[in-house]
């Protein structure tokens, strides 16, 4: 589907597994149209630890403060704050990959261990888990099913990404820094 950046509007959700390039994108999306990055991963969890989670009530209270504002992206799932951010949104942007391809790339993205990369948790002490390599493998073909029916009449631009070469275009379309 063909959707110009302009069609994205002011408040941009960004959905899919682990490692598709949400972060990146989302990073790249709020410098050029000007509006603040949310990383859900960093509102989710106790920065310096092990990528501990927060308390639900704690986490949804700083999404919900977060997505009132006028201008946003926000990456991530969470399905217990999905229905609030997608009323909110202007559109939604669904990376989804082929599962071998993103379970490739976390797989490098835990070898480099980068602290800087965009949307790390402050203080992690720990990039790579066998846990959310199983939880991606055996959970996101299910995901990709609620995603889809939650997406099912969304009213507003939807855009679903299916490969990095796709996503790589819309860089380019977009004028956004790859």
């Amino acid at each position: 589907m063909q959707c110009a950046l302009k069609d994205l509007g002011h408040r941009i959700c960004i959905i899919g597994p682990s490692n598709s390039g949400k972060s990146t994108l989302a990073d790249r999306l709020g410098s050029k149209i000007g509006a603040k990055v949310c990383h859900l991963d960093q509102i989710a969890h106790k920065p310096n630890t092990n990528w501990e989670r927060r308390p639900d009530s704690d986490f949804v209270a700083d999404h919900d403060a977060f997505i009132a504002q006028e201008k946003w992206v926000v990456e991530g799932n969470y399905s217990v704050c999905m229905p609030q951010r997608f009323a909110k949104s202007t559109s939604v942007i669904w990376l989804d990959p082929p599962l071998l391809g993103f379970l490739w790339r976390y797989i490098n993205r835990a070898l480099k261990n980068n602290p800087a990369r965009e949307g790390n948790l402050e203080g992690a002490t720990q990039e790579f888990s066998w846990q959310l390599i199983k939880f991606t493998f055996f959970n996101y073909p299910k995901n990709r099913s609620k995603y889809s029916n939650l997406l099912l009449g969304y009213p507003k631009p939807m855009l679903r990404v299916t490969s990095m070469k796709e996503l790589n275009r819309k860089y380019q379309e977009w004028g956004l820094k790859l």
